[in-house]
C-alpha cells in the first residue's frame, strides 16, 4: 500500500508490521499470567481503558515499518519523535542521482498576532514572484551540486549545497504507541499543513492493522 502525499510528490508506503490488537491485550494481561487467542468485547474494553488511563507500554509492543518520501524539512520534524522509533535514511554520501524538490502549490501567509507557528492557507499577495524566486534558488543550488559532482567533488561534501526542499526517503519502524503520538501531534491545527498530510497518510496505513487500538489512541 502506497499513499500519495503532497500532490503525488511524496508518499507513505506500508512495508511490514508485527502484532495486532491482540498483542496489546496479551501484553497487558501477562501481569496476571494470562493470554487470549481471540479478541472479544472484554478485550476491546480493556484496550479503551489502557488508552484512556495512559497505560502506554502494552501499545509499544506492536511495530509498523513504513517507507516515507518527504521534503527534508518535514523529515526533520518527524525525526523529533525518537522514543519508540528507528529511522534509516537515504544518504547522499553514497547516492548522487538527480535530487527532487518540493514546490508548494500555495505560498501560505503567516498567521496574525503573536502566534509563532502555523499558517493561513491563502496565497500571499506576491506569491508568483515568491514562487519564481524559490524555483530560481533551487535551480542555482542544484546546478552547484551537479557541477561539483561532475568535477569530482565527493558526494558527502557536494550535498551541502542542497536545500531543505529536497526530497529524502527513509525506512521508519515505530511502535503503535509512537505512531499514535505522531498522528495526534501532527494533525493538530497548529501543525504544518505538509506534516498534517503525512499524518493522515500514516493513519490510512496503520488504522486497518490495529483498528481497535488506533481508535482508542487517536484524537
Amino acid at each position: 500500500m502506497k499513499i500519495p502525499v503532497l500532490g503525488n510528490q511524496g508518499f507513505v508506503r506500508y512495508v511490514d508490521h508485527m502484532g495486532s490488537d491482540l498483542t496489546v491485550v496479551n501484553a497487558a494481561r501477562v501481569s496476571f499470567k494470562k493470554s487470549k487467542s481471540e479478541l472479544d468485547q472484554k478485550d476491546k474494553n480493556l484496550i479503551s481503558y489502557l488508552a484512556k488511563h495512559k497505560h502506554w507500554t502494552p501499545f509499544a509492543h506492536p511495530q509498523i515499518t513504513l517507507h516515507i518520501k518527504a521534503p527534508i524539512f518535514i523529515a526533520r520534524q518527524m525525526f523529533k519523535h525518537k522514543v519508540g522509533a528507528t529511522e534509516n535514511e537515504v544518504s547522499r554520501r553514497y547516492v548522487s542521482e538527480d535530487p527532487q524538490f518540493y514546490v508548494p502549490e500555495i505560498w501560505r501567509q503567516k498567521p496574525e498576532g503573536s502566534v509563532k507557528q502555523g499558517s493561513i492557507n491563502k496565497n500571499v499577495n506576491n506569491h508568483e514572484q515568491v514562487k519564481e524566486l524559490y524555483k530560481k534558488a533551487i535551480q542555482i543550488c542544484n546546478s552547484a551540486y551537479e557541477y561539483s559532482i561532475i568535477n569530482g567533488v565527493a558526494p558527502e561534501l557536494a550535498r551541502a549545497v542542497l536545500p531543505q526542499s529536497m526530497f529524502t526517503e527513509w525506512y521508519w519502524t515505530v511502535s503503535l504507541a509512537t505512531a499514535a503520538r505522531i498522528f495526534n501531534q501532527r494533525v493538530e491545527e497548529t501543525a504544518q499543513l505538509e506534516s498534517q498530510e503525512y499524518a493522515w497518510a500514516i493513519d490510512s496505513v496503520v488504522e486497518p492493522l490495529f483498528p481497535v487500538s488506533w481508535e482508542a489512541l487517536t484524537l
